[in-house]
């Protein structure tokens, strides 16, 4: 395995290296399709005799390229919509006024609909298509009719090289076409199509996958207007795709798996299904179950963001549900979400108000991610079923199961006490015993206390792809009222440590992602390896490892949630439960978990108390003689800002309660305190408020870290490249650190040693220190997996979850692991990854609360080398000529990059600057700097705005002076459009000093050197 960029410089490396013989594109995304169209047009694969596996160039290109796709559509007998590729400005606006308003933009080569959008007038068709064209690899987009009331239907279809297709899995988007299918909520198998519209459907997929030379698995896309049975394709997914990973976890069709077999040259028939182990691979999966694909929006991280959804993907990750009736997945993907709702209806937040129907039919109109709860609210302002069908393109027969979901809890309102059928019915539509009680006036232990007392408990139901028509034996499991007995019966065993149930993550989300994951995949094989005989995982994401077939030994497609952990224990009789590997969600679970008697296997759920309870820690800290910034606790908002005063601004404000879901700001002045404290937060003895000192100019560095109770081992120190202020997963970082000496480093072991051995830590352990002035302080200790561990095992050659496994059973560390990470060669460097793009309207500027969406790690032999190509894999140009646009508020951060501008003018860069940073340059003798005018000055040129449309500056260093002034008045209003027109643009934007010193000087270490090439090693066996 190499850990380098995917782009044809570095894929040419490794098959000049590794010299094999054929290549796969099917399996990487839209990333790896893109550069294996690139590595033929460059002449590479031919070049070293690479053969392709699967789906051929030719294939690929018909179904990326926006005209080649609509020509074999309309060869294969497939209707397409009405449209026009075009590669110019012009040619998009002919198109337009031809097709008639609105029309789709789609970008050619792209991935979840970067680039594109939906077009009502002329304006907004040029901002879109200049984006477009701009990100298409081959400078092409597609203007479309736009049909957003038609249903959305997607077929996943499996071909051999002999022409055998089988349709896997057929899906519909409850949104319709309005919304991306990436951020639809998708229904399988579909219910709204009758037997003639599916067969006409699937026989369309047959032919079109067919006549592209689909070899392996594919994803067709279908608009089907409602009120006739006149259809379109309107795109083919030549690879393994998000809806692939549903497909494949909906039916139990392990479709990467068969794909890679196909690649291979096996046929459809001669395959063996792996996970039903009696059918081949030619049999299509039936269902006598319903599949519920619900996404995951962050919007509420970022300030400005426009939350429609459209033809662009928003989403950061997805639940599936499993379920017999659409009512029942719905309210438990709504749970899987992870956004703090107990279900469609019945929230804790539900206020019964006044509704105003002009706003409602506004937000059925101009879908956003509160979308199913506004039909909701539409219902209960007494809106019909029709109505809300015209507004919201939601078919009638979706929203009459929304309306009995709503009828209910308004039968259990009215009940007033526990009617045992009625709680049935509720249960079998998807009511937690939480919303239950909320209905009843009573709590979820309550409920759950009298359910059991009448004999109402799910039955644990076997997904076996056949229904039951042929018989199949699978580990994959759910729970569901609307089944009368258990598939699987699970004997209570009676050996210790013999069978423990691991908590995943639940959906990707902005801080948790692939990371945990690895993680939860990790625990399992390292509770196997120290003897656990049978593991159970819960976890409810089709897109992770964790849920895959053969992972372990029993999987539950389920909540995690305590009422549905509590569930399965009661099925399962665990020796112990592991909720250290999922993030905060299952950590979260751990004090509930303990409290009903379950044992937690691990570091126990008083310790891990102590390291959540900031009072708590902070006592712990005092007691070791470990420093921290000053904080305090207040429930009133005049003790607050007499703390504030005290220790002087800025301070870091930690809601425990945040209506805008925004849950940390760094706060300048008390106008802003004052401000933040009552719009933001409700600060009263209920929900308190952390206020503490923000310490300027401080590193951040990080250990990751694993126990026994007794000896801790470093798994490695880390060193974030932006100072602190910048969340730990929006920070660049380094392994090992790059500035700090040799006695910050042994202080910063000695307090991790000591904090872990307080803590009885048995396990993993993350511990977050500030640096400054030759002072260690300490911020935040978390008693689970962190995001980083990966990276660290990656580099370091030792699998710390592995260790963390042995130390949870009891067994010690090894000596031979201790310091590995110091005796590893070279740097490690990890980046982030951000969708500014397609979240539109949102700055880019980092702070305290995290907004990546993903990230990626390289290793070399130095830190320039490592980090060059950390920044190519993370998607950054790095360009050794041309021009760079300089904008920098504020005198202290002027004088700080002086000696980076200084060394761009010797590289020969071209200098661009606005008035006052311009000024500034010419006064410290930079030369030659050419003046630019600001966007919001369009009258004036050379302007920002043009510059950016013509491509006209390779980078851009735009600081902003937030230690002064609010983040968007005045003058910043103008350095936000800045930000926001050039990541539309896909230009680099640096917007902190350090990040701008980085990016520089791997510019200068990259005119004289060369990225090294290396694969990556294995675990150390200890």
């Amino acid at each position: 395995m190499y850990p380098v960029p995917i782009n044809t410089q570095y894929v040419e490396q490794v098959i000049k290296e590794e010299k094999p013989d054929s290549i796969m594109l099917g399996f990487g995304g839209q990333t790896a399709l893109n550069c294996g169209v690139a590595l033929h047009e460059q002449g590479i694969l031919e070049k070293y005799g690479m053969r392709v596996l699967g789906t051929q160039i030719k294939g690929i290109e018909i179904t990326e390229d926006r005209q080649l796709f609509k020509d074999a559509m309309v060869k294969s007998d497939v209707p397409v919509l009405k449209s026009y590729a075009v590669n110019s400005i012009q040619d998009a606006l002919k198109a337009a006024k031809e097709l008639e308003y609105p029309v789709i933009i789609r970008v050619a080569y792209t991935l979840g609909g970067r680039g594109g959008g939906v077009a009502y007038n002329e304006l907004e068709l040029q901002e879109i298509a200049q984006r477009g064209l701009n990100l298409s690899m081959v400078h092409q987009v597609l203007i479309e009719k736009y049909v957003g009331h038609w249903k959305q239907v997607e077929y996943e279809v499996m071909r051999d090289y002999h022409g055998n297709s089988v349709i896997v899995c057929n899906m519909e988007n409850v949104l319709a076409m309005r919304v991306h299918t990436g951020d639809n909520i998708v229904i399988a198998p579909s219910q709204t199509l009758n037997n003639y519209e599916y067969h006409m459907l699937r026989s369309a997929a047959i032919r079109a996958t067919g006549y592209c030379g689909i070899v392996g698995e594919c994803n067709i896309q279908f608009a089907l207007d409602p009120t006739s049975e006149q259809y379109t394709a309107i795109e083919i997914n030549a690879r393994l795709s998000r809806s692939s990973a549903l497909a494949s976890k909906a039916t139990g069709y392990p479709l990467a798996y068969m794909a890679a077999k196909i690649g291979l040259g096996y046929s459809l028939p001669e395959l063996l299904n792996r996970i039903t182990k009696v059918t081949t691979a030619c049999f299509e999966p039936s269902l006598d179950y319903c599949v519920l694909k619900m996404p995951r929006w962050d919007f509420s991280k970022f300030e400005l963001v426009k939350r429609k959804l459209g033809s662009a993907m928003k989403s950061v990750g997805e639940v599936m549900a499993i379920g017999r009736n659409f009512e029942e997945v719905l309210q438990k993907a709504i749970r899987m979400s992870a956004t703090g709702k107990d279900g469609l209806v019945a929230n804790g937040n539900d206020a019964q108000k006044e509704e105003d129907i002009e706003r409602i039919e506004q937000s059925l109109l101009q879908p956003s991610d509160e979308i199913i709860y506004n039909v909701v609210r539409a219902m209960k302002a007494g809106m019909s079923i029709e109505r809300i069908y015209q507004l919201s393109a939601i078919d009638p027969w979706f929203l009459t199961k929304i309306k009995n979901i709503v009828d209910m809890e308004e039968k259990l309102k009215k009940a007033g006490s526990f009617d045992g059928d009625m709680v049935r019915d509720a249960k079998k539509i998807g009511f937690s015993d939480k919303q239950i009680g909320r209905c009843l006036g009573t709590d979820e232990m309550q409920v759950r206390a009298m359910r059991e007392k009448f004999g109402i408990k799910p039955a644990v139901k076997q997904i076996d792809t056949l229904a039951a028509e042929w018989p199949a034996k699978t580990n994959y499991l759910y729970l569901t009222y609307g089944g009368n007995e258990d598939d699987v019966i699970i004997k209570k065993d009676t050996k210790n440590n013999s069978r423990m149930v691991v908590l995943g993550a639940g959906p990707y989300r902005i801080g948790s992602s692939v990371e945990f994951d690895w993680g939860t995949v990790n625990m399992v094989w390292g509770l196997k390896e120290n003897g656990v005989k049978e593991i159970s995982v819960i976890n409810c994401n089709p897109e992770t490892v964790s849920t895959d077939y053969d992972i372990c030994d029993r999987l539950y497609f389920e909540e995690l949630t305590l009422e549905r952990v509590l569930d399965i224990c009661d099925k399962e009789h665990p020796t112990g439960i592991v909720t250290c590997v999922g993030g905060q969600t299952a950590n979260n679970l751990t004090p509930k978990l303990a409290k009903n008697g379950i044992k937690i296997i691990g570091t126990s759920s008083e310790d891990v108390d102590r390291a959540e309870d900031r009072a708590k820690f902070g006592q712990l800290l005092d007691t070791l003689g470990i420093k921290q910034p000053a904080w305090r606790q207040f429930t009133h908002l005049a003790e607050a800002k007499e703390f504030a005063e005290t220790v002087g601004y800025p301070v870091l404000v930690r809601p425990s309660y945040v209506l805008s879901g925004v849950a940390m700001k760094v706060v300048w002045a008390e106008q802003q305190l004052q401000r933040f404290l009552t719009d933001a937060t409700n600060v009263n003895p209920e929900h308190p408020v952390v206020i503490s000192k923000f310490l300027q100019d401080a590193a951040e560095v990080e250990v990751d870290a694993v126990s026994d109770g007794k000896d801790v081992l470093i798994g490695a120190i880390i060193e974030h490249i932006d100072n602190a202020g910048v969340h730990s997963g929006d920070a660049m970082m380094s392994i090992p650190p790059w500035r700090l000496d040799r006695h910050i480093m042994e202080t910063i072991t000695d307090y991790s040693v000591k904090i872990g051995r307080a803590l009885n830590v048995k396990g993993p352990l993350n511990i977050q220190y500030l640096v400054k002035d030759e002072q260690v302080l300490v911020i935040e200790a978390n008693v689970r997996a962190s995001r980083s561990m990966p990276f660290v095992s990656k580099f370091a050659g030792v699998n710390i979850i592995n260790l963390a496994a042995k130390a949870m059973l009891g067994k010690p560390l090894p000596a031979k692991a201790k310091d590995l990470w110091l005796k590893a060669p070279g740097f490690g460097v990890k980046v982030p990854q951000f969708s500014f793009m397609q979240l539109e309207g949102s700055d880019i500027v980092l702070g305290v609360e995290m907004q990546s969406t993903g990230e990626v790690a390289c290793f070399g032999n130095t830190f320039y080398d490592a980090l060059s190509k950390a920044y190519m894999a993370a998607g950054y140009s790095l360009p050794l000529a041309g021009s760079v646009l300089i904008t920098i508020g504020g005198q202290k951060n002027k004088e700080k990059l002086l000696p980076l501008i200084s060394m761009l003018a010797s590289m020969n860069y071209k200098i661009l600057a606005t008035e006052h940073t311009a000024e500034f340059m010419e006064n410290n003798n930079v030369k030659d700097v050419e003046l630019v005018h600001k966007i919001s000055e369009p009258g004036r040129k050379p302007n920002i705005a043009d510059m950016l449309y013509e491509r006209k500056l390779d980078f851009i260093i735009n600081i902003p002076a937030t230690s002064t002034l609010e983040k968007y008045v005045g003058m910043l209003q103008d350095e936000y459009l800045i930000r926001r027109k050039a990541v539309e643009m896909g230009v680099p934007v640096l917007t902190t000093v350090e990040s701008a010193s980085s990016f520089i000087k791997t510019l200068e270490w990259l005119r004289a050197n060369t990225p090294t090439l290396g694969p990556l090693g294995n675990y150390a066996k200890l």
